[in-house]
């Protein structure tokens, strides 16, 4: 933890998701916390990062029920909140260990055999246990009231019908709207919300960057990957054919509004708009492919503690790598070339 008077550093942050992958996220997130010296102004976050925005937003909404005192409320705002994840994340493992869901084992035969049937047959009662561990750590009726001092979360879902991303927030959060953002179509019905039918964010936003230019004051944003963009490989079989499509899928919507952030960087450089109307986004990034690109794509459903533990441990480390390398940056200059992306 930092000192008292250390200089503090808004950050909006932009979480992906990518199933167990997410407990890399928990890790960059315990690190940020335990730092003290950043000040989270709006989360947006998809399917495992959803998770982990209300997590974090919880924590903090706890400690502003506790004190109206902003600095204590931040200190403990920032406990409670690894204190959230920590419990979120070993509750997963929890659910995740031998005999749930059939081990690392059967990752690479149910690739193949669950895009043959629809969930209605192969999970004909809907069991999805993640909910009701969300239900039990997560205040969603706190977190509605927004609180002053808590950060601002933006969880994004596909609506089935319109093929559009809606964003949730503020009173629209809710266990039902985390799991839609996490709902995989060929592993579980569409979540109702509504009456409308809701499948995972990834395919709309993954995450959703807009709300944090558009709803949040903070000017720089950080984008925690755990979808690789690049691959070196040519996948030659149909489970390798299949997580790469999805991976090109599911960052198609972010690199496009990367692209957007650029061009509007690019015209605000050049004088051609009014930079009080548009806002010059400091994008950073903390890339997770090469922490997990020895795993696979297949172990997003691998969910055993021990992994989940070691990908806490390797966020972590690429948490206070990034801090080390970049707090000096923030509110200065973007650390991550998006001219790469606006081609």
């Amino acid at each position: 933890m930092s000192e008292p008077h250390a200089a503090r550093h808004a950050l909006s942050l932009a979480l992906q998701g990518g199933g167990s992958h997410g407990a890399l996220t928990w890790g960059v997130l315990d690190a940020l916390l335990e730092d003290g010296r950043i000040d989270i102004d709006g989360i947006s976050g998809t399917s495992a990062g959803a998770m982990n925005a209300v997590a974090v937003a919880h924590g903090f909404a706890q400690a502003a029920a506790q004190t109206r005192d902003p600095v204590e409320a931040r200190v403990e705002g920032a406990r409670l909140a690894r204190k959230t994840l920590a419990r979120l994340w070993e509750g997963v493992g929890a659910l995740g260990g031998p005999g749930w869901g059939g081990g690392p084992a059967v990752l690479p035969a149910m690739a193949l055999i669950t895009p043959w049937l629809a969930p209605v047959q192969s999970n004909p009662l809907d069991i999805n246990p993640l909910r009701s561990l969300l239900e039990r750590e997560i205040d969603f009726e706190r977190l509605a009231a927004t609180p002053a001092g808590v950060p601002r979360v933006f969880v994004c879902a596909t609506n089935v019908r319109t093929g559009r991303g809606e964003i949730f927030s503020g009173a629209g959060l809710s266990a039902a709207t985390v799991m839609a953002s996490a709902c995989l179509p060929m592993v579980f019905q569409p979540v109702e919300i509504d009456g409308q039918a809701y499948w995972d964010g990834g395919y709309s936003g993954n995450p959703a960057l807009y709300p944090l230019t558009y709803e949040v004051e903070c000017t720089d944003i950080l984008l925690v990957q755990i979808n690789p963009i690049e691959h070196d490989a040519v996948p030659d079989t149909v489970p390798e054919i299949m997580d790469r499509m999805n991976e090109i899928n599911f960052n198609a919507c972010l690199l496009a509004e990367l692209r957007a952030i650029e061009f509007v960087r690019r015209l605000l450089r050049e004088g051609k708009l009014d930079p009080t109307h548009y806002k010059d986004i400091r994008m950073h990034r903390i890339d997770g492919g090469a922490a997990l690109s020895e795993f696979g794509a297949a172990s997003k459903a691998r969910a055993d503690l021990s992994f989940v533990r070691l990908l806490f441990e390797r966020g972590r480390a690429a948490g206070s790598a990034w801090l080390a390398a970049h707090r000096k940056d923030l509110g200065v200059r973007a650390t991550l070339d998006l001219t790469q992306n606006a081609q």
